[in-house]
């Protein structure tokens, strides 16, 4: 079962943001202090307006809590709000700074609060508020018995127009201030997704790259092992067939030298051909090393190379023999380098696990939904290793990596088994990679 994945929620405040909204609450008081003075002197509420200090109390109560803002911004929001109301209620000669607190703080319950719901239900309370607070004291100017002020004469009187400015000015504000916090909450979360895609894609590149190297790393082991060992194990051989009958026989000994010197140079050019692959520039495919090389020419990794494989191989003291049936078809480059080294490693085991009078049969079948090559041996079934090693396990890298498979095993009438299948739709799909 699934797991869904967790709500994504914007990042907490760092603290950088809680000591910019300390800075941003410092400055706010001292702007507020500043206010109150001046609007105390210019007697913006008349004759009934409050002491200074009040206003410089109200200045500090209404400022500071907005240095805790994005810790605790619905609990700001409503004192800041509350005392805003109270200041205008009584004529504390203030208005300018508290207008830009409420702001901020109906601004931070939108842009801070995870909650979606509770943000808009504290928002909207203190919003409502406001409108009732406003229609209150409306209907208290309008229906006060002094003639001071704004006319009143006619349906649409100079003091009717001012309160509908009053209405739209309070619309826009807190309107605004709902919209800006919601608006800055969804970028927020914008850029918390885009860094955690980006966070995410930075730790596959990662892990594609250890993929990559440690493919490569397999990949150069398994063609080394294939080369080296082939060559090796035959040059064993024919050095110890050399040793055997030097004093009796030195012309049998004579080309049994020959062939280790065959051996070597044969190892000395499949070498090369691998650095020389190892080298080769990136848009090149470097599994296709017919290209690889200069002087030696092309590269005899091929299926067609494979009579000459078993050829090498009987002249090594293993009777080997080879057969094709069926329509030969064309096989991508890297499925014929692949089965070529499964038929040179399942020769080089038969050669060092057979035992005396062992031999072996290659065969490659062309059929009309797969291609197999088969190398079997008839040694004895004991003498086969029982721990799997390097070469089973390179040889099914390398069917797996042809899109096949890999049968090997001990034969019933004795002997050893090795077969690998190949689809026709892994050879489609090989042809179009390469």
């Amino acid at each position: 079962m699934t797991t869904p994945a967790p709500p994504l929620v914007r990042r907490a405040p760092t603290a950088r943001d809680l000591r910019n909204d300390v800075i941003l609450a410092v400055t706010l008081l001292l702007g507020a202090v500043i206010s109150a003075g001046l609007s105390s002197v210019a007697q913006i509420y008349g004759d009934d307006q409050a002491d200074l200090g009040w206003a410089l109390v109200y200045a500090a109560a209404l400022t500071l809590p907005l240095a805790l803002r994005r810790r605790f911004p619905a609990t700001v929001a409503v004192i800041v709000s509350v005392l805003y109301f109270i200041a205008v209620t009584f004529r504390v000669p203030e208005i300018y700074v508290g207008n830009i607190a409420v702001f901020i703080a109906i601004f931070t319950v939108g842009a801070w609060i995870d909650d979606r719901r509770r943000a808009m239900l504290v928002r909207v309370l203190i919003i409502v508020g406001m409108f009732v607070w406003l229609m209150v004291t409306t209907f208290q100017a309008a229906t006060a018995p002094t003639e001071e002020g704004l006319s009143r004469a006619g349906v649409f009187s100079p003091f009717v127009a001012f309160m509908l400015i009053q209405f739209l000015i309070n619309a826009l504000f807190f309107g605004g201030a709902y919209y800006m916090g919601d608006r800055a909450y969804t970028a927020a979360l914008e850029r918390a997704a885009l860094e955690e895609r980006t966070a995410e894609l930075e730790r596959e590149r990662e892990v594609t790259a250890a993929q990559a190297v440690a493919l490569d790393r397999v990949r150069i082991a398994r063609e080394l092992h294939d080369v080296v060992a082939h060559h090796v194990s035959a040059m064993g051989v024919q050095a110890g067939a050399a040793r055997a009958v030097l004093e009796r026989d030195p012309d049998a000994a004579r080309r049994a030298l020959s062939g280790v010197e065959t051996s070597a140079r044969e190892a000395i050019h499949d070498l090369r051909h691998l650095l020389d692959t190892l080298r080769t520039p990136a848009d090149i495919d470097e599994t296709d090393t017919s290209t690889a090389g200069d002087a030696d020419g092309p590269s005899t990794v091929r299926l067609d190379a494979l009579p000459e494989l078993v050829e090498r191989t009987a002249q090594t003291g293993l009777p080997a023999s080879f057969a094709v049936f069926g329509e030969p078809a064309p096989v991508p480059a890297l499925v014929e380098l692949n089965l070529y080294r499964i038929a040179q490693e399942a020769l080089t085991n038969a050669r060092r696990h057979g035992g005396p009078g062992a031999s072996a049969d290659v065969r490659l079948r062309y059929g009309p939904d797969a291609i197999e090559l088969e190398v079997t041996n008839t040694g004895a079934t004991r003498s086969t290793p029982s721990v799997t090693g390097l070469g089973l396990v390179g040889m099914r890298e390398r069917a797996a990596a042809s899109g096949g498979s890999l049968e090997t095993g001990p034969r019933e009438r004795g002997g050893y088994l090795v077969r690998a299948r190949i689809p026709l739709a892994a050879l489609d799909d090989a042809q179009v990679s390469s």
